[in-house]
């Protein structure tokens, strides 16, 4: 039979115990309504970097984490330069006990930004029907003596004038003669608003006057505070800037939000930005997505494609430009040409592979730019040293030719003959007629 737990170990127990002690019981959820977050739950369809992080059992945010959106530790993670001021509701509805959990989250917080005067400055305006500076922007420049300070802050009284505590915070806090940064900086101004009760002063048009100057308003609401009232105080969208917790006694876990709120991750070193070639980080978060040589980025600015460098007209190619897989090109010549040494011009290698030689048969290359026409057997190169005819056509015209030159000559011949002829005929009537004259001369 075990044995019951020493006396000595039941005050560990209870240590253990207590914040679960603290926690309220189950019970419907008196502000499920859009508008706000609570611990633990995410915006609509997800904010990656928005979710918080597994607490270590000392309660730190824990850090090093490689699931997306969890903060990261060290090296990936660096918060942004900021002027930030906690507004405080320390009005007697928050118990001694209760504001010393605010405090407490005022320092979880300090603990995860870089503290310094190039870095994050802190102020904390402590409100009820008062408002109260306990220490400007310019105040402290370490985190030792910012916590030390946040340590030392008391509750004020009765009241809740939220209006007046944002008004003081735009007209007092938030000044450069109180430690903020001038507007050309760009270093964001950030207000974080704690209450647990409805503001009893007008918040609207502060709040409007606030946004108007460039404060961005975070409202934390604890227990019973009004939602609706903290949808108006906070900037948008709501749901990255109205959280809710339904006690003190966790208020502290909000730390690890804002921690990533506040934190420039970056996505180029996490592996998380999408880009298919090259990540550029231009920080305080952000990215751009660019390309390796010879690829351009696409509309969707994550992906890139090989450049057409040929459809561009910019090769500088004589001849032939074509593309390579790799987003580059390279230039060839046309048949008959050869690339030069600059890999772009050509020259002439063979005019008879060129096709315009003009040869019938045979083009013979004589050097670069020069050739002559030649024949295949049998055929003979024509006067015009191109076309070619075959050897035995050849003689028969030849033949042709001379049998043409031969019937000419007998029918000359022919023709001489018959007029000879004649011409003897007629010689021989003429002798004839001479012989009879000459006879009757002699007989008279």
């Amino acid at each position: 039979m075990p044995r019951p737990a020493p006396a000595s170990r039941l005050p560990g127990l209870l240590l253990l115990l207590w914040p679960l002690l603290l926690l309220p019981s189950a019970a419907p959820d008196p502000v499920a309504r859009p508008g706000f977050r609570r611990l633990g739950t995410r915006g609509p369809g997800g904010s990656p970097g928005r979710r918080p992080s597994p607490a270590a059992p000392d309660g730190t945010p824990a850090s090093g984490t490689s699931e997306p959106g969890r903060a990261r530790g060290a090296g990936v993670c660096k918060s942004r330069p900021l002027d930030l001021v906690f507004i405080i509701d320390s009005s007697r509805s928050v118990r001694p006990l209760e504001f010393t959990k605010v405090k407490t989250f005022v320092s979880r917080i300090i603990d995860t930004l870089d503290i310094g005067p190039a870095d994050t400055r802190v102020a904390v305006v402590n409100y009820a029907s008062t408002v109260k500076i306990e220490f400007q922007l310019q105040a402290y420049t370490d985190k030792q003596s910012l916590k030390q300070a946040v340590g030392r802050i008391t509750p004020l009284s009765t009241g809740t004038m939220s209006g007046l505590a944002i008004q003081t915070a735009m007209d007092e806090a938030f000044t450069v003669e109180a430690g903020a940064r001038e507007p050309s900086s760009n270093i964001p101004k950030v207000a974080i608003i704690v209450t647990d009760g409805r503001p009893q002063d007008q918040v609207n048009e502060v709040v409007a006057r606030a946004q108007a100057s460039g404060i961005e308003l975070y409202a934390v609401g604890v227990d019973r505070a009004d939602m609706e009232s903290l949808k108006m105080m906070a900037s948008e969208p709501l749901e990255e800037h109205v959280f809710y917790v339904e006690t003190y006694g966790v208020i502290e876990k909000l730390s690890s939000r804002f921690q990533e709120t506040f934190c420039a991750l970056d996505p180029c070193v996490l592996g998380t930005h999408q880009c298919q070639h090259v990540c550029i980080s231009d920080g305080e978060g952000k990215h751009h997505c660019e390309c390796s040589q010879g690829y351009t980025l696409n509309a969707d600015k994550k992906t890139c494609s090989a450049q057409d460098k040929c459809a561009l007209g910019t090769h500088g190619c004589q001849h032939i430009c074509v593309n390579d897989r790799t987003g580059s090109h390279h230039c060839e010549c046309y048949e008959g040409y050869t690339l030069n040494a600059d890999k772009k011009t050509c020259s002439v290698r063979d005019k008879c592979a060129l096709g315009s030689h003009g040869c019938q048969h045979i083009c013979v290359s004589d050097g670069a730019a020069s050739y002559h026409c030649d024949c295949y057997p049998g055929y003979t190169l024509n006067e015009d040293k191109k076309t070619c005819s075959a050897i035995e056509e050849a003689r028969r015209l030849v033949s042709t030719e001379d049998a043409c030159g031969c019937e000419a000559t007998l029918a000359f011949q022919d023709k001489v003959s018959s007029y000879l002829q004649r011409l003897n005929t007629k010689l021989d009537d003429i002798l004839e007629k001479l012989k009879v004259n000459e006879y009757g001369q002699i007989h008279r």
